[in-house]
């Protein structure tokens, strides 16, 4: 039976899940991410070498940032400031199989699309998380067009001023302004305030996309039963004429979807 390797490095943690063929995770790891680049190379090391399943088809890694996928590099990111590296060929020494690399939040709007592909045929995926990324996925196929840059290169009007989007709508800036995360906040009130920045990036997007539907990930995505109504009405108020108003879903695996995405991904090679 082939088993495949996937990797989700996330701004904050790392998580890896061996896959069999048929897509069910086997045995999988966690670990905080670390901030220098040859540190995250130990740890992966350690972590693979003390996982059950040693030998592997192939795997993939989605992580933050910008990814140059022709040459296997990882080019810049806010998060985790590593600079350019050849993190594709470090991966596949590690791993001893062939690797592909790509944005997180794409390899997770590919996986939430394929659960989705028998409904909507376009649709776009939004990881809200340590910081915001988002992807769109059409007939089944990544658009590789739209910069990685996410959250940190759409500029939104805050106060008068040009801010980046994760940087009034993403995990850190929640924690930032109300003094704890979006799992420890429960009053309407405080996501009233948080739907409000979340919806000034979100109609930007359905205006330039227009999709079908909205899949909200993340480990803020996840608390989707605490803010979606009140997106919904925030978003209608702004309603953007000659666009139908997508619907919009919570992922099915809101802290899973970047890893399952790298199974998808790992099995194209």
């Amino acid at each position: 039976m082939f088993m495949y390797l996937g990797i989700d490095v996330g701004g904050t943690k790392t998580l890896l899940a061996v896959f069999d063929e048929n897509g069910k995770i086997i045995e999988e790891k966690q670990y905080p991410t670390p901030k220098s680049y040859d540190h995250f190379l130990l740890e992966l090391k350690h972590a693979v070498k003390h996982l059950k399943t040693r030998e592997f088809k192939s795997g993939a890694v989605g992580i933050r940032g910008v990814v140059d996928r022709k040459h296997g590099r990882r080019l810049a990111d806010e998060l985790l400031k590593w600079g350019v590296v050849p993190l594709q060929a470090d991966v596949e020494k590690i791993a001893l199989c062939p690797i592909a690399i790509e944005n997180d939040a794409k390899v997770a709007a590919l996986s939430e699309a394929m659960e989705l592909k028998n409904k909507y045929s376009k649709v776009l995926y939004v990881t809200l998380s340590t910081g915001i990324g988002y992807a769109l996925v059409v007939d089944g196929k990544i658009d590789t067009n739209i910069n990685d840059g996410g959250g940190q290169s759409l500029m939104i009007d805050h106060r008068g001023k040009a801010v980046a989007w994760e940087d009034i709508a993403g995990g850190r800036a929640i924690v930032e302004q109300y003094g704890k995360k979006a799992s420890d906040i429960d009053d309407e009130v405080t996501w009233q305030e948080i739907s409000r920045q979340i919806a000034k990036g979100l109609n930007t997007l359905i205006a330039i996309f227009q999709p079908e539907a909205i899949v909200f990930g993340g480990s803020v995505g996840s608390h989707f039963e605490k803010y979606g109504k009140i997106l919904e009405e925030r978003l209608s108020v702004y309603k953007i004429p000659l666009v139908e108003h997508p619907v919009l879903l919570k992922a099915k695996r809101p802290e899973e979807a970047v890893v399952f995405g790298c199974y998808e991904l790992a099995k194209q090679l």
